[in-house]
Parts: C-alpha cells; sequence; structure tokens
C-alpha cells in the first residue's frame, strides 16, 4: 500500500563501482531528499565506494549524514555569518569544509574559526554564487593573514551543459594560477570525462574533484523501478459523481485508487528548463487537458499513462480507466514515473 522505488541492487552497486573506477578524487552528493534514496543510505554508499569527502547540500543536512559517513563533509551552499552555518556541533568542526563565495564571509568565518577548513568558490556563467577574479586574488590576501586557514581549493559550479566548459574552465584557472593560493585542488562539477582528462593534462599540478550527484546515483534507470499499489476499483456508467469534487464519469469504466499523492510529490512537477518547440507544444496540450478535466498522470497501466480523474489527493491519487482498458485488481502494482529529485518514497527497497 505505498508508493515504492524498488532498485535492483547488483546492477545499481555495478554501476557506482563503474562511476567511482572512472572518475578519480570522486566526491559524491548527497542532498535534498537524497535523490530519492533518503541522504542516510547515500551516505552509507559514498563509504561503502571508499570515497575520502561526500558532499551534502546544506548545513542542515549534516546531522543525517555525519553518523554514516566518517569522511570529510563539504557543504555546497556557501557559509554565512547567521542560521545553520553558525550552529555545526563543534565535534563536526574538523570534518566540515565550507564554500566562501565572498570576501567578507571569508574574514567573518576566520575570525570565528581560525583553523576553518574551507574551498573558494569561484563565479562561474552560471551567476549564482562565487568570487570575482579580483575578489579570489583579496581572498587570497585575506588567507594570508591568517596562518592556521586551511584552504582546501577553488570550487566552480558549473551549468549542466556537459562538453561545453573547457575554454571556460581554462579561463577560470588562470585567475586561479593568478591569485597565487596555496592549494593544489580544483572542485568541479558538470564537466565531462573528456573536459577533464583534457584539463588534467593541462594542469598537472592541480588534482581535479569532479562532484557528482544525479549521474552517480541515478545514472543506471534501467536499475530503478517505482510502482504504486492499487488500493480500490470502482465501476462507473457515464454521469456517476465520484472524488472530492464531485465531478462526473465522462463516459463507462472504472476509478482507480492508488497509492501516492502530493505528499509524495505527485502532481507537483517542477520545472523542467525545456524552451524547445516541442515541449512548448506538450505544455500547452497539458493545459488544453487540464480545461477539460483531463490530467495526464505519471501512473501507467499496460504501458500507457492514464488520466487523473481528479487532482491527486495527499497519499492517494484516483485515475479513469476508460471502459476497454484492462482493469488491475486491488493489491496489484502499476508502474510510476517521477522525477527522483522532487519525490518522496513510502519505501525503497534494494534486491
Amino acid at each position: 500500500m505505498s508508493l515504492t522505488l524498488t532498485v535492483d541492487g547488483d546492477r545499481w552497486r555495478a554501476h557506482l563501482r563503474a562511476v567511482a573506477g572512472a572518475e578519480p578524487g570522486l566526491v559524491p552528493v548527497a542532498k535534498g531528499n537524497g535523490y530519492g534514496f533518503t541522504l542516510g543510505r547515500l551516505a552509507r554508499k559514498a563509504a561503502w565506494l571508499g570515497v575520502d569527502t561526500l558532499a551534502v547540500g546544506t548545513y542542515d543536512e549534516l546531522p543525517e549524514v555525519a553518523s554514516r559517513f566518517d569522511g570529510s563533509l563539504l557543504v555546497l551552499t556557501p557559509w554565512r555569518p547567521f542560521g545553520a552555518a553558525l550552529e555545526v556541533d563543534p565535534a563536526l568542526a574538523s570534518r566540515v569544509i565550507h564554500t566562501v563565495s565572498r570576501v567578507e564571509d571569508l574574514d567573518d568565518l576566520l575570525g570565528r574559526q581560525p583553523d576553518a577548513r574551507f574551498v573558494l568558490e569561484r563565479l562561474t556563467s552560471m551567476l549564482r554564487h562565487g568570487l570575482t577574479a579580483r575578489e579570489l586574488w583579496a581572498a587570497a590576501r585575506a588567507v594570508g593573514d591568517h596562518p592556521r586557514a586551511r584552504v582546501e581549493g577553488v570550487a566552480l559550479h558549473l551549468p549542466l551543459a556537459h562538453g561545453a566548459h573547457l575554454s571556460e574552465v581554462q579561463r577560470l584557472m588562470n585567475d586561479v594560477v593568478a591569485a597565487e593560493l596555496a592549494l593544489d585542488t580544483i572542485w568541479v562539477s558538470h564537466l565531462s570525462a573528456a573536459e577533464l582528462a583534457t584539463l588534467r593534462a593541462a594542469y598537472p599540478d592541480f588534482t581535479f574533484r569532479p562532484r557528482i550527484g544525479t549521474d552517480l546515483w541515478l545514472g543506471d534507470r534501467g536499475a530503478l523501478r517505482v510502482t504504486a499499489t492499487v488500493l480500490d476499483v470502482h465501476a462507473v456508467e457515464r454521469g456517476d459523481a465520484f472524488g472530492y469534487r464531485h465531478r462526473t464519469a465522462p463516459k463507462a469504466g472504472h476509478i482507480l485508487v492508488v497509492s501516492g499523492g502530493t505528499a509524495h510529490g505527485i502532481g507537483l512537477e517542477a520545472p523542467t528548463g525545456d524552451a524547445s518547440l516541442r515541449s512548448r507544444a506538450a505544455t500547452l496540450a497539458r493545459g488544453g487537458l487540464d480545461a477539460a478535466g483531463f490530467v495526464r498522470s505519471p501512473f501507467s497501466i499496460d504501458g500507457k499513462q492514464r488520466l487523473f480523474a481528479e487532482p491527486p489527493h495527499m497519499q492517494a491519487s484516483m485515475l479513469f480507466l476508460p471502459h476497454s482498458a484492462h482493469v488491475p485488481a486491488v493489491g496489484d502494482q502499476v508502474d510510476v514515473r517521477v522525477r527522483y529529485t522532487a519525490t518522496a518514497f513510502d519505501r525503497v527497497v534494494i534486491d
């Protein structure tokens, strides 16, 4: 009676080992909902992979992973002189690597913790967080004023488009070299294997450490299956009322009640960022279905995504099956297509 993520354990673990073997200096990323697996489970898997550093998204995520992974913990959200960043358990202080993206924050951090470990984030074309070239040089001077400071490297958070960042990284590396920082590690994201190989050959004095989340944990989708349980089945005739809003059946068929609702993230679609004509057409088509009272659900029966009978409930959804469709029985499992990073599963089963 659950929304369940079932994992082909052997296949998934083989994929994790393959990525770790192909990516020297791998830094697994465990953040948010743990890519659907939960943070604790990913922390244990990072330990199983034998890596020395695990990256988390925020300071609030540290407690959940710290007891399951005993290496260094890189926090990707930049340090700020307020909130959870100031509430780190003192017992973890020596394991935490902060991300610093403003010169004033560096001064503040080292004033509070003179021996803090941190990476300096260089601003990229993402324009999210980071230091400009001049600010990186100013940060280098500030580090020189704090002999106990432990600068662990420079971080580059790049856009998602693989295979298109080499020239940008080379330009940013010129700034790193010019800053004359006593470091030899560059923490990077969203670089292809070919780009990493080129950079390692061009800058042999530096170690490039790829931070990888989606391609590691979700890189082999064939190892993952999401299913919902059929909780109830009701035959309806044209005009029969059903649901919270007492909608009426457009024709004879069945109402299926299945596990999985808004509490799981079902029906709460995140923007994809796809601006293609095909994507826009699909959006218009969905809007037309919604206006007519029909919205395609992520639940599949006989290989076809079925329509919501009404908006999903908190923990269950109602689907409409036309009269000609195969009707599953109560207790059967149906496949669900979800966005893993936005879904909370009731159960995660690793075979």
